[in-house]
């Protein structure tokens, strides 16, 4: 397998004009019109003996041209499928049709795209135009199709490099999983994974509430090195994941990075506000905007459940968390099965409005990298139902008392929780009709979820397919400034849900400085609070807290009232997380528990050992375990 496009051109005779890696992909080229549109059977009996994917694309001398190629499509398309963008990688020979109705532009068996391919010569490719206008999703797509070029040669040498030592063999190499950050602690998560072939990253997050160097993973050691780096992986778009990604990028990182679509959309949008918020506390950003380009520039999407090379020794597969839109538990694949390893990232193991439970099934696996953030045997979660409904009353009886709910939220994904619940109350009348207003980037994130429906529930996917998208319902208001802002503080009764769920930064702390003093007002804490947050005070009990304000730091007297919901995480509980490993197939060997604080963790380890008498750990950060 050293030339394995050799191998593969050398059973096409004259036909290929070019072959092309595009990560673990192949891509020939070819200018003969007729192989073109025939030529399948051939190149599926290669694809039948390598196991590997071929794409036969056109090569770019015998492309029709773009305009007359747009005319040809929109005759194709039926006009229900409202396309609203043809998008064109001249260098890749492929056409991206956006529609807001991606099903009628695929046709019944692919049929309308096979139509367009055989007419046109350009390779089709689809993608759902979001409900709601996304910026971001835009910019992105925009950067990836001005540097199509670049992305077509990055992407050629990740395949060579991936190639290069590939083996159909088993492996008899070792395997080495070194913390550097996340281990006993919620925050900083990232992990570096060894073996005598490869060096991979997953996860790049960054402690939102801690300072100093504590904010970011430990970099700083002999085994990391960003030269030597093959690949990242990122499980979700959380901060505390992926918020330092871009700044590898910054010190030279140029390698792949892999995630899902919806995770790569979020991870631009979060650093770039990121970035906003270090420029309103006047503190130097970390990263800047071209940063997190080449984040995306280098960005490899994986769909869940597909199966692919990323080194060559290591194979990944994404699987849903059940977490937050496109989280992933990450499947390794190691030495060609000689060591199966999970990473769940952050995952829920039950079914939400929003998602999906996470899966619990895989083909094989040896190792399991557990969060524990609701770990300790006192962290079981109450009945979501029940929950809800002390949720509604209290909200109800806030509103009905002429005062005013703060919901302050994680961006994504508790934040699209809470949006449908509310919706649900609404249409429902368990709720006074007030307005509902959606301050910071939740609004964009929104719009993502509309981007990627696929990865939505059944429920909320089926209601997006027939137009009845609760995302965009007309009880939801915007504030897009201070002036807006201002106007919802002085208004009357009202239902406020705001970044961020901490209260470190974000709008949500502007709303809490003007709602505080009052007793009629609402605050409902239904995220993780991290130690030494402002959140984690007000849940604790604090009376008086010290905020940041525009002449310095003022003291503040909390008389609203301030209630905390654990009920409602996007977290598995200890009695989710126990289940889970009840139910997980196969069972694996060795049970590794980290994201979550020191007692939480070790509680966990403890129970886990006692279910499954199987070795279980709970590393520092820094501790290198050897899985194999």
């Amino acid at each position: 397998m050293a030339d394995i496009l050799k191998l593969i051109t050398d059973r096409i005779h004259n036909k290929i004009t070019e072959a092309n890696f595009e990560a673990a992909n192949i891509v020939l080229y070819t200018d003969d019109e007729k192989f073109f549109k025939e030529g399948e059977r051939r190149i599926k009996e290669i694809v039948d003996d390598i196991k590997k994917r071929i794409e036969l694309r056109a090569d770019s001398k015998i492309l029709k041209d773009k305009e007359e190629v747009e005319k040809e499509i929109r005759k194709i398309v039926p006009e229900d499928a409202e396309v609203t963008n043809i998008l064109f990688d001249y260098h890749r020979s492929i056409v991206v049709i956006e529609a807001k109705k991606p099903g009628l532009v695929i046709g019944k068996q692919g049929s309308i795209l096979e139509e367009i391919r055989k007419t046109t010569l350009w390779t089709p490719q689809v993608q759902r135009s979001p409900v709601i206008k996304s910026q971001i999703t835009e910019n992105i797509r925009e950067v990836l199709y001005a540097n199509n070029n670049y992305r077509r040669k990055f992407l050629n040498e990740v395949g060579q490099k991936i190639y290069k030592e590939w083996s159909s063999e088993k492996s008899d190499g070792w395997v080495r999983l070194t913390f550097l950050g996340g281990a006993r602690q919620v925050g900083r998560s990232s992990l570096l994974l060894q073996t005598p072939n490869s060096r991979i990253l997953i996860d790049c997050g960054i402690d939102v509430a801690s300072q100093g160097d504590e904010r970011f993973p430990i970099f700083n050691i002999p085994e990391f090195d960003i030269a030597q780096l093959d690949a990242v992986i990122i499980s979700h778009a959380h901060l505390d994941h992926v918020g330092l990604l871009p700044y590898l990028y910054k010190m030279g990182y140029k390698g792949p990075v892999y995630m899902t679509l919806p995770t790569r959309d979020i991870a631009a949008l979060l650093s770039l506000d990121f970035i906003g918020v270090a420029y309103k506390q006047a503190a130097q950003p970390l990263f800047d905007s071209k940063d997190i380009k080449e984040m995306v520039k280098h960005s490899i999407c994986v769909n869940y459940n597909e199966v692919t090379d990323i080194a060559p020794d290591v194979r990944l597969t994404f699987y849903n968390s059940g977490h937050v839109l496109g989280g992933s538990l990450i499947h390794l694949n190691i030495g060609n099965g000689a060591h199966n390893l999970v990473y769940t990232g952050d995952y829920k193991y039950s079914r939400t409005r929003l998602l999906e439970p996470c899966v619990f099934s895989f083909p094989r696996v040896e190792s399991i990298v557990t969060e524990s953030t609701y770990g300790s045997k006192l962290d079981v979660l109450p009945p979501r139902r029940e929950t809800e409904e002390q949720f509604i009353n209290m909200v109800k009886n806030t509103i009905n008392n002429g005062g005013k709910v703060l919901l302050p939220e994680l961006g994504l994904g508790h934040a699209q929780e809470t949006l449908l619940r509310m919706e649900e109350a609404m249409r429902m009348g368990e709720l006074p009709k007030v307005p509902i207003y959606i301050d910071g980037m939740i609004w964009d994130i929104n719009a993502i979820h509309t981007a990627y429906p696929d990865f939505l529930s059944n429920k909320i996917r089926t209601q997006i397919f027939q137009d009845r998208n609760p995302f965009v319902s007309e009880i939801f208001s915007r504030v897009g400034s201070a002036q807006e802002r201002k106007q919802v503080i002085e208004g009357g009764p009202c239902i406020v849900i705001a970044t961020s769920g901490m209260l470190q930064g974000g709008a949500s702390v502007e709303y809490f400085k003007n709602f505080a003093d009052n007793p009629k007002n609402l605050m409902i804490l239904s995220c993780y609070q991290g130690p030494g947050s402002l959140g984690r005070q007000l849940q604790e009990g604090a009376s008086k807290v010290v905020v940041e304000d525009n002449d310095g730091k003022r003291e503040l007297d909390v008389r609203m009232k301030v209630v905390l919901f654990n009920g409602l995480s996007p977290h598995a509980g200890r009695n989710e997380i126990m289940s889970y490993f009840n139910n997980i197939r196969p069972k694996p060997k060795r049970i590794i528990v980290n994201h979550g604080e020191v007692s939480k963790s070790l509680d966990l380890a403890s129970a886990l050992y006692k279910l499954n008498r199987v070795e279980t750990n709970v590393p520092r950060n820094l501790e290198t375990l050897r899985l194999r």
